[in-house]
């Protein structure tokens, strides 16, 4: 197999992402060649596609997201992300188990004895008028229908009153295993719309898309993983197995990747790992010039992968998962970035040239004029 280093993948990455060239593509079209975009802050995927669309305006994705193409919801590795309906509609029930283990998993003790299939269909009975809630209102419903009187419940839901658990039921566990795991939910705009700031409420997907979750294909070779496979390739790769199951939390998908293992090449890194691609996909030349980017915070770009070493130092990893927004010099995390005290701040990992201070205030200005929020100027800290 041919070996790839890190600058090798690194390019493809910035290719497969739209970090090498913004497409010339609409918002829902990256939205849905990235398999998403991770969401939990709402504002933050309008940065990640104004560096990756041509001519992209926050405006496109609003009307994405009022018209239903594209959807907030709980999917890849049990976090939100904002997908197009019909990925949403497609991807929901293969991630039905891991969505379940991974709330179960987190409030182990809080949910220990629950009967999860009867808050289910009581959860699916409240949302079935067809009117959103918040997380604590639906909550508060499903406890009226299982336990009569408002009340917080001191035992299993599946028990009478008067046998009592050992801890009360923790009303954020609850919460989070009906919205995140046993209803496949939309969160509504105004949450996610430019400059709004919105609470969550919460719709099933199916309600809110006028269509069906499509039920899971009972076949053995997984189609829907293999879909999966061929489209976090298309996105990400090359890329590991590992990697697979870092981005999407299931479990490998080892029937999917066994299924299609003949339409795909594979290489290796400078560790020895196994990289599987789409044989046709881009892999440029790793001298390929880079152009500075700014990446919102928990970008798929870097979370994206179980090796980070692509795009970023084993030092600063920590950065990717506490929610700092990065700057890509040379296609590698080089800098953090915040607004603050209308400035926006720029904060070098490594010392950059004078030449790359350059580009990077250019495209810092060129960010300010899309922020539109009373910036005035872009400084780079610690640089004389």
């Amino acid at each position: 197999m041919s070996v790839l280093d890190n600058r090798a993948l690194n390019r493809a990455t910035l290719a497969r992402q739209h970090l090498l060239e913004r497409g010339a593509t609409s918002a829902v079209e990256a939205v849905s060649h990235l398999c998403g975009l991770q969401a939990q802050e709402p504002q933050e995927p309008f940065v990640g596609l104004w560096s990756r669309v041509a001519g992209f305006r926050s405006q496109n994705l609003d009307d994405a997201l009022t018209g239903r193409a594209v959807v907030r919801t709980h999917l890849m590795r049990r976090t939100v992300h904002l997908v197009t309906a019909d990925d949403a509609l497609a991807w929901r029930a293969r991630h039905d188990a891991m969505l379940r283990q991974r709330v179960l998993g987190t409030y182990r003790s809080e949910l220990a004895g629950i009967d999860v299939d009867e808050v289910a269909a009581v959860g699916r009975a409240v949302m079935g008028d067809g009117r959103p809630r918040t997380m604590s209102e639906l909550v508060q419903a499903v406890e009226d229908h299982l336990s009569g009187p408002p009340r917080h419940l001191s035992q299993p839901l599946s028990q009478p009153l008067s046998q009592p658990r050992s801890q009360p039921l923790s009303r954020r566990a609850l919460g989070e295993l009906l919205v995140a795991a046993l209803i496949p939910m939309a969160q509504l705009p105004p949450r996610g719309l430019w400059h709004q700031r919105a609470g969550v409420r919460n719709l099933p997907l199916a309600t809110w898309l006028e269509r069906d979750v499509a039920p899971l294909p009972a076949d053995d070779a997984d189609p829907v993983g293999q879909q999966l496979l061929r489209r976090y390739l298309a996105a990400y790769g090359p890329a590991s197995t590992s990697d697979l199951r870092a981005w999407c939390g299931l479990a490998g998908l080892p029937a999917a990747v066994k299924a299609v293992r003949d339409e795909l090449v594979a290489f290796r890194d400078v560790n020895g790992r196994e990289l599987l691609d789409l044989p046709d996909a881009p892999r440029p030349d790793p001298d390929t010039p880079a152009p500075v980017r700014f990446l919102p915070a928990f970008d798929n770009a870097i979370l994206g992968y179980q090796d980070r070493s692509r795009i970023i130092d084993d030092a600063h990893l920590g950065l990717s998962v506490a929610g700092h927004r990065v700057v890509l010099v040379d296609g590698r995390v080089s800098a953090t970035w915040i607004v603050r005290d209308r400035q926006l701040i720029i904060s070098p990992l490594r010392t950059l040239t004078a030449s790359e201070r350059e580009v990077v205030h250019a495209e810092a200005q060129d960010l300010i004029t899309f922020l539109d929020e009373g910036i005035e100027g872009a400084m780079v800290s610690g640089v004389a």
